[in-house]
Formats: C-alpha cells, sequence, structure tokens
C-alpha cells in the first residue's frame, strides 16, 4: 500500500557566513529526507531583521515538501519538525537571544490542512528554549503562529502557493503578504535570487533595467 503523504511548507533563515550558500546545503539536506520528495522551491529574499536590528540582514527561502502524513497528522507533523531541529544542530545552531542570528532556522509554517496545538518531545524543541522565554513554549503549533505577521515568511510562501488558506486564516497567503507588505513598506524583503534546479543553486535574479 502506498504511504500516505501530505504537502508540507517549510520556512528557511540564515544571516551568519555565507547565508545563501547555507540555505541551499540545507534544501539539498531536507530533500533527502526520508520518504520526502522535493516539490518547490521559492525565490531567495534578502530581508531586513525583525526587533534586534543591530545584524546582518537575513536570507530568507520557503520550500514545498511532500512528506510522509504518519498514522496521523500530529505524529507526522511532530516526526517533521523533529527532522528540521536535527538539521538546524547539524548546520551548527546556537542558541542565542530573541531575535538574534542564526546559522539556521527552519521553520514548519503548513503541515496539510492540519491545525494543531499540541506537547512536543524535547528533541523537537527550540534551541532557543533556554535563552528566549518566547522559545521556552512546549507547544507544536501549526499553522505556524506568527506566519500570518511576517512578511519574510509570506513573500515566499506566496511563490509556491499564493492561494492557499492555511488551516485556522481568514485570508489567502497572497492576501496576508499584500497586508504586511502595506505595513513593513515594499524594501524590507526583497527577491535577490531563484532556485536552478539542474544546478542545484541559486541563480541571481537580473537586475532591473536603468531608465
Amino acid at each position: 500500500m502506498a504511504q500516505r503523504r501530505v504537502r508540507a511548507y517549510v520556512g528557511l533563515g540564515a544571516n551568519l557566513g555565507e547565508a545563501a550558500g547555507t540555505l541551499a546545503a540545507a534544501i539539498h539536506a531536507l530533500a533527502a529526507l526520508p520518504d520526502s520528495r522535493l516539490v518547490a522551491v521559492s525565490r531567495l529574499y534578502a530581508t531586513d531583521p525583525v526587533g534586534d536590528t543591530d545584524q546582518p540582514e537575513f536570507r530568507n527561502a520557503a520550500v514545498a515538501l511532500d512528506v510522509p502524513a504518519g498514522p496521523d497528522l500530529a505524529t507526522g507533523a511532530t516526526f517533521l519538525l523533529v527532522a528540521l531541529k536535527g538539521l538546524e544542530i547539524a548546520f551548527g545552531r546556537q542558541a542565542r537571544r530573541r531575535w538574534g542570528p542564526r546559522e539556521l532556522d527552519l521553520d514548519l509554517l503548513v503541515f496539510g490542512r492540519a491545525r494543531l496545538a499540541i506537547d512536543r518531545p524535547a528533541a523537537a524543541r527550540s534551541r532557543d528554549a533556554v535563552v528566549d522565554p518566547a522559545k521556552a513554549s512546549r507547544l507544536l503549533e501549526v499553522p505556524h503562529p506568527s506566519a500570518a505577521e511576517r512578511l519574510f515568511v509570506l513573500a515566499p510562501l506566496a511563490d509556491l502557493a499564493e492561494g492557499l488558506i492555511p488551516a485556522g486564516w481568514h485570508e489567502s497567503v497572497a492576501s496576508a503578504r499584500r497586508r504586511r507588505e502595506i505595513a513593513e513598506g515594499p524594501t524590507a524583503v526583497r527577491p535577490i535570487a531563484e532556485w536552478d534546479r539542474v544546478a542545484g543553486d541559486w541563480r541571481p535574479l537580473a537586475e532591473p533595467a536603468s531608465t
């Protein structure tokens, strides 16, 4: 019997070291997760830091993955989150202050039509939980509870699924993106590259023609 799968969306971010290269390597690692298939990759965005602005700008992207649904959606989402946190550690993620710099950040944004708020095992908890009270929650919440208010999440997610209305939302991803662009300004998140499937790396976007 074929294994049941679900479409998951994962947000990626980094601003330490060669951040674009880190995200490219992370995309390959996500594609290699057991029984998973990489469906699509968003454009790469340069984004202004949020909260703590005294740090390098971020590189952000998102991917669509078809992953095992598990015996139930809560179990499947937990398995995927454990894998994401394991990859963060493998890429050298260190515990830092809230909104601080990141070697690699992987967020489970959407897991099919699941709407979850469940206890997460220790292996699925944030590395920042020991220093950031906001990350100390043991709940796994899907869709990601802050996604609708973060342009650096919504812009790449809209590349992949602009018409998607995640469970519990009352607007599409594209509508949420437009709303946040008005709030944050059109230059807060800027597309700078696209994914080249053949090369398996980022290809810079052409510069707009000067007038």
